[in-house]
């Protein structure tokens, strides 16, 4: 296995929930960090709906380590952001055995 590149900077971004005022609530994102990553893409496909074409594609993004608990530790339900790209975490796993790096397997979803 060799080691990632971790080339690219992105924002790690985590969701904020209020209430709307109408019994649901509005999400809006904070930042609260920035990481280097090594993206690696995954598979992709397109879908058309009633309302618009959407593509959906699957990456692993690598990152350095951080421990449980430390805000740097990307986890499920946040995302990663490059400029207008949005990179949802699906889930978050050990890269390697000495626990060095994170996979974060996220999907990037853009209306066509």
């Amino acid at each position: 296995m060799s080691l990632p590149r971790l080339n690219r900077l992105m924002v790690l971004e985590g969701p904020v929930r209020t209430p709307d005022g109408a019994g649901g609530h509005e999400t809006t994102w904070t930042t609260l960090g920035s990481l280097f990553v090594d993206v690696k893409s995954g598979t992709g496909r397109q879908s058309t709906g009633q309302i618009a074409a959407l593509a959906r594609g699957t990456f692993r993004a690598i990152v350095r380590a951080a421990g449980q608990g430390s805000p740097s530790r990307p986890k499920p339900g946040q995302r990663f952001r490059e400029g207008a790209r949005y990179f949802r975490i699906d889930a978050v796993t050990e890269y390697d055995r000495g626990g060095h790096y994170l996979t974060c397997f996220v999907v990037e979803e853009e209306l066509v």
